[in-house]
């Protein structure tokens, strides 16, 4: 049997809630380096994560074995505090 190779990459766009604009831009660097933080100490690739000031944007690559919406779960709660 021959080799398998699997590549997922996933862009996720979550928004603060009710759209406001919250994110203030002195921080705003700190907050996507946190998340790209997150996302590698839970096995996944951060590849960029940016965004203004009512969203944020996530591309990072996936194991097959972590499902989206657990891992975009945990970005999201750990983000928030």
């Amino acid at each position: 049997m021959s080799n398998t190779y699997s590549q997922i990459s996933i862009h996720a766009v979550f928004a603060v809630k009710g759209r406001e604009n919250l994110i203030a831009t002195g921080w705003c660097d700190d907050l996507h380096k946190y998340i790209s933080g997150i996302i590698t100490g839970n096995d996944a690739k951060s590849l960029a994560v940016g965004g203004w000031k009512d969203h944020v944007h996530a591309f990072f690559g996936l194991q097959v074995t972590i499902c989206v919406a657990d891992i975009v779960g945990i970005i999201k709660a750990n983000s928030s505090k």
